[in-house]
């Protein structure tokens, strides 16, 4: 286990010097006047060199640097081996404009004062998995997805929450489907079982449990290609970084089943998708928190595929029965 080494702060001297001798000879005036511009001299610079600021004792409010100064302090080797260097920035930084007066600032730094924790789950960075892959070739058909599906996530109480602000009290597995059927997009347990849940109009719900895993499952039931580009909190679940429609995805074959189980961190091993606490998720260490709680699927047509979403959606449509369902018709003479 590493331990983190606060600094030091500095030790205040005991009052333990000897008693001057009273029958000493004071200095004349003259001499004292000329030491006290000496120090004063000293003290303003005149020799050229700044003071280094100090790191206040514990209990008293940080010394406020000189308003020329715009900089941190520079760090030693032995400073930034214990993060000396990084404390002493924080008590010593500039005020910045508009900051409120030292009197109706907080007595101890900002950096120790307790940090809400927000409700509900996040997806942690967890355990390192097995998972292998390798580059193929796929040109889209456009550079806009031709469906996006979102799938929020939280625990029992944040999905009934979401959903009686949406106006929607509907629980169970869900699935979603792309608007012309043929690809399907769930979040499972490692077992492939949708938890429970809930749906919105065009999103669904899911409720997890803090430490619990899940991958996210997408189904292709058609005989095309597709390119799928996945999100997890706001974060590509390939580079870690803030998802954008631009990056590549995962290639799902015709008639086969995509599972994603972790944010990638080589071509063959991935760090599992974990439900935990906000404050301890990939995204809240990374990026920010803003978009913790929502998956997000894009799917791309490949170029070329006959299995276009209009040939889709004409096979979903095809009605087994087109006659006409009247009575039968006397022929024409």
């Amino acid at each position: 286990m590493n331990h983190r080494t606060s600094p030091h702060p500095f030790a205040r001297a005991g009052d333990n010097r000897p008693h001057r001798d009273e029958r000493r000879t004071r200095p004349s005036g003259a001499v004292v006047l000329i030491l006290s511009l000496l120090v004063v001299c000293a003290g303003c610079g005149a020799t050229g060199k700044r003071a280094p600021y100090r790191v206040s004792a514990p209990g008293q409010s940080p010394p406020v640097p000189p308003p020329t100064v715009n900089h941190a302090p520079a760090s030693t080797p032995a400073a930034a081996a214990t993060g000396q260097a990084s404390a002493d920035y924080e008590l010593v930084a500039p005020r910045l404009i508009g900051e409120a007066p030292a009197a109706h600032r907080p007595s101890r730094p900002i950096a120790d004062q307790p940090r809400r924790e927000r409700p509900g789950l996040g997806t942690v960075f967890g355990e390192t998995r097995t998972s292998h892959v390798r580059a193929k070739p796929f040109v889209r058909t456009s550079s806009r997805p031709f469906a996006t599906v979102a799938a929020h996530y939280n625990d029992e109480q944040g999905v009934s929450a979401h959903l009686a602000y949406l106006g929607s009290h509907q629980r169970s597995p869900v699935r979603a489907y792309t608007p012309h059927g043929g690809i399907s997009v769930a979040l499972t347990d490692p077992y492939g079982n949708p938890p429970p849940g809930g749906a919105a109009g065009d999103r669904i719900f899911v409720v997890g449990r803090a430490g619990q895993r899940y991958n996210i499952v997408v189904q292709n039931d058609t005989g095309g290609r597709y390119e799928i580009v996945a999100s997890v909190d706001g974060l590509d679940v390939i580079d870690g970084r803030p998802a954008d429609l631009r990056k590549r995805g995962y290639i799902l074959e015709p008639h086969a089943t995509l599972v994603i189980d972790g944010f990638r961190r080589s071509e063959h091993h991935v760090a599992a998708f974990r439900f935990g606490q906000v404050s301890q998720s990939y995204a809240a260490r990374t990026s920010g928190d803003r978009n913790v709680g929502v998956v997000g699927i894009a799917i791309f047509a490949e170029h070329g595929s006959p299995w276009t979403s209009d040939e889709l959606h004409r096979r979903n449509t095809a009605d087994p029965f087109p006659g006409d369902r009247s009575y039968a018709q006397p022929p024409a003479y």
